[in-house]
C-alpha cells in the first residue's frame, strides 16, 4: 500500500472516531437490497431527525471503533455496512432506522450505541419504540403543568360561585 493511500485511509479512520466521539447515539446498518430511490429516502428520513448517514468501508469502521476501545462491534463488521449517527436524539438513528426497516423489509440494524453503552439488534429495537426527546419533554411539561391547571381552574370555580352569591 502506498503511503498516499494509507495516509488517506488514516485521515478517514480519524474523521470516523471524532464522529463517534461526538455522538451520543449511532446505529450500524446492513442496508442490502436497498434500492437508490430507497436510499435516498432513507437519506432524507434520517436528515429530516437530525441523524447523519454515512455508508464506510468495515475496516476502516472496526479500525475508528477499536482505537475508541469499542470491541464489541468486532463481530458485526462483515457484509454492508452504514452508520447513522446523532449528536443530539439519542433514540432517532434507531427509531428511523426501525421505521425504514418496516417499510422496506430489506434492510437491517446490526447494533448501537447510545452514551458509550453497546446496543444488540433488540436492544435497539426496543429504543426505537421510545417518544422523541421533543415528545417526552411535551409529557413532562403536561404533567407539570397538570396541576397548576387544576388549581387555577378551582380558583376560576370558587370566584364564580362567590359572584353568583
Amino acid at each position: 500500500m502506498s503511503k498516499a493511500i494509507r495516509d488517506q485511509k488514516e485521515a478517514q479512520v480519524e474523521k470516523i472516531k471524532k464522529m463517534l466521539e461526538n455522538a451520543k447515539a449511532f446505529v450500524i446498518i446492513d442496508y442490502k437490497g436497498l434500492n437508490v430511490a430507497e436510499d435516498t429516502n432513507l437519506r432524507n428520513s434520517y436528515r429530516k431527525n437530525g441523524v447523519s448517514y454515512h455508508v464506510l468501508k468495515n475496516t476502516l469502521l472496526k479500525i475508528a471503533l477499536n482505537e475508541l476501545g469499542y470491541k464489541d462491534f468486532d463481530k458485526y463488521m462483515e457484509g454492508t455496512s452504514s452508520l447513522a449517527v446523532s449528536i443530539d436524539d439519542v433514540v432517532a438513528p434507531s427509531k428511523v432506522s426501525a421505521q425504514k426497516m418496516a417499510e422496506f423489509k430489506k434492510m437491517k440494524i446490526k447494533c448501537g450505541m447510545v452514551d458509550g453503552k453497546f446496543l444488540t439488534e433488540n436492544e435497539c429495537m426496543e429504543l426505537s419504540k421510545l417518544p422523541s426527546k421533543e415528545v417526552l419533554i411535551a409529557q413532562l411539561l403536561s404533567m407539570l403543568l397538570a396541576p397548576i391547571s387544576s388549581f387555577a381552574r378551582a380558583i376560576d370555580a370558587i370566584a364564580k360561585q362567590q359572584e353568583s352569591n
